[in-house]
């Protein structure tokens, strides 16, 4: 994604840099830990985009995104998403979170519901007590900043895919993942694991059931990151919420099965 194509909007103490791609009712879309707009997979947001208008964000501090370099938490990143909706003159939109992404969403219909209008949440977790937690090495090692651009990004696709493709992803995007590492501070991946430490504090778990919009919940059945037990959780706490489970597959799930994905997120929309 150039440059160019990028947009920004004020929000509180920042700027919210956004790429706008599609036609359709408007679809915002939220990353993960340490991922910009330009990090999903091309061949997922290009079938998401043909028949959505994506609206694609950068957190606060990242890919573009300014901030004032205090700490921040979830309610933050939801607030500063709720910001953008406003600021396009959007009356509800559909939310799209993926991961920590996930995180935000959950937050931003709790706090935000008339922004609100479907929600799909991917390989994520209510947060709190609740929520099983990935194994402590799994953890260190998706917060791990140590190493060369390329060895974090190694690490990287190893902790997102199954063992068995995760060495073909790495052969075919393990530089383009390495630059995207290069880009990145290590003092904003440690304020955005701050924040993700907060939420397995506290979380929405004891919250859900006053999310009162069509959700849908999916996850790969071989998730580490985020075990795939929480979207049972999810599923169950949520009233009507769908599920989709994608097995043989890890936390980038979306990655392994673009087509797929896309289609359940299809024939959730036309509900």
């Amino acid at each position: 994604m150039e440059a160019e194509s990028l947009t920004s909007i004020a929000v509180d103490g920042a700027r919210i840099v956004y790429r706008r791609i599609g036609k359709g009712r408007p679809l915002v879309v939220l990353n993960g830990f340490g991922a910009t707009n330009a990090d999903w997979d091309p061949c997922f947001i290009d079938r998401l985009a043909s028949s959505n208008e994506l609206i694609l964000l950068n957190n606060r501090g990242i890919g573009g995104s300014t901030d004032d370099g205090q700490p921040f938490d979830i309610a933050k990143l939801a607030g500063d998403a709720a910001h953008v909706i406003d600021g396009l003159g959007i009356q509800r939109a559909n939310v799209l979170g993926w991961s920590m992404g996930g995180f935000v969403a959950q937050t931003l219909a709790l706090k935000y519901p008339g922004r609100v209008n479907k929600l799909v949440l991917l390989s994520t977790d209510s947060g709190g007590i609740e929520a099983d937690r990935a194994a402590p090495e799994v953890w260190s090692k998706l917060v791990d900043t140590s190493g060369t651009p390329n060895e974090q990004a190694r690490r990287l696709l190893f902790l997102l895919f199954p063992t068995d493709v995760a060495e073909s992803f790495f052969s075919r995007f393990g530089d383009i993942v390495a630059a995207a590492r290069d880009q990145l501070t290590t003092e904003l991946l440690n304020r955005q694991t701050a924040a993700m430490n907060a939420w397995h504090d506290n979380g929405t778990a004891s919250r859900l059931r006053g999310i009162r919009v069509p959700v849908l919940v999916a996850t790969g059945m071989e998730d580490t990151v985020i075990p795939a037990s929480n979207a049972l959780k999810l599923v169950n706490a949520i009233r009507g919420a769908w599920l989709a489970q994608f097995p043989h597959s890890g936390h980038a799930f979306i990655a392994q099965h673009p087509t797929n994905a896309r289609r359940r997120n299809q024939q959730f929309s036309r509900r």
